[in-house]
């Protein structure tokens, strides 16, 4: 079976604006389901640690689609990272500096890296910033997300992969639910 180990768990848009209603008990359920262990949410936005043997979390993008869509009826993106790969995103945010308040900053958990050739438009919102590091985009808005231009849906066309951002608080408070 494989020695199990830690993993994060992200889908994208649920329990937002009253759709995509995803009670954080059931997504437990589901997870365990699906071969997880020693499940644990955060907040009611589809955030999950989980345990699972290397093979589980390779298929639990499409294993926890299938299940979701299954029992309720909509099929939300899910996003998995190993706790060492999560450990590094948690590590340090590039735009964090003197002076810039955490919650201006974002970070956009990919399904794949983007192909040679994608990329962001650096003027797509003036103030912005975005820096693409492999599956993550690092992103600060100095006058708050609900204002960007670089919000998902951009982020997705743009990158060609999907896409469900964090904002940096929630990138800690899931790296201190993985164990030490």
């Amino acid at each position: 079976m494989g020695a199990s180990s830690e993993h994060v768990v992200l889908l994208r848009a649920v329990n937002v604006g009253g759709t995509a209603k995803l009670p954080m008990a059931e997504l437990r359920r589901l997870l365990e389901g699906v071969g997880c262990a020693d499940v644990r949410t955060y907040v009611q936005s589809g955030n999950a640690v989980v345990r699972a043997p290397a093979r589980v979390a390779a298929s639990l993008p499409a294993r926890l689609g299938d299940a979701i869509e299954g029992a309720l009826g909509f099929r939300p993106a899910v996003i998995v990272r190993s706790a060492e790969a999560w450990r590094e995103v948690a590590a340090a945010h590039p735009f964090d500096g003197e002076g810039v308040e955490p919650k201006l900053l974002n970070v956009a958990f990919l399904a794949e890296a983007p192909a040679a050739g994608r990329a962001l438009d650096p003027a797509r919102s003036p103030g912005d910033r975005a820096l693409v590091r492999g599956r993550e985009v690092y992103l600060y808005y100095p006058h708050g997300s609900g204002r960007s231009k670089l919000d998902n849906g951009y982020l997705e066309r743009a990158l060609g992969t999907a896409s469900t951002m964090r904002n940096w608080r929630t990138v800690g408070a899931l790296a201190a639910l993985l164990s030490a």
